[in-house]
């Protein structure tokens, strides 16, 4: 997926959103804890709109094929 990379050389290999340190986790944490889309990308506001929408969008279909 393009919008994801994973490089040793940033966190140590930790899933980031491309072209930021944001771990993307971070995206899933903040809704599990109830809170917003928006409030996620008010804070990490180097994450786009576009980029969150298109990981939760592969987790989705992810979750639909396994079923």
């Amino acid at each position: 997926m393009k919008e994801i990379v994973i490089d040793p050389q940033i966190l140590g290999g930790t899933p980031v959103f491309r072209g930021t340190r944001v771990p993307v986790k971070a995206l899933f944490d903040y809704l599990r804890g109830n809170d917003t889309l928006a409030e996620f990308l008010d804070d990490f506001p180097t994450v786009s709109e576009q980029q969150a929408q298109a990981v939760l969008e592969a987790a989705e279909l992810s979750v639909e094929a396994a079923a």
